[in-house]
């Protein structure tokens, strides 16, 4: 397989996950805040946290296709 075919599907299949855990974190996040206005304080920080780790693994995927 080529190197550069190869190196697509890593970023393609390691990015699809991450991005559908950063959708479902926003989305989960916006309905608490919806729900209960007076909590955003307490859930902010924690969506922030959670989507930064779901984008460090589409990180490690995107540095895997670099060294491939």
């Amino acid at each position: 397989m080529d190197f550069s075919i190869s190196g697509g599907l890593i970023v393609a299949i390691g990015g699809i996950m991450p991005a559908l855990a950063i959708g479902l974190i926003g989305a989960k996040a916006m309905e608490s805040i919806g729900r209960n206005p007076e909590s955003s304080a307490k859930i902010l920080p924690a969506m922030l946290l959670g989507m930064a780790f779901a984008e460090a693994i589409a990180i490690y995927s995107l540095i895997l296709a670099f060294i491939k």
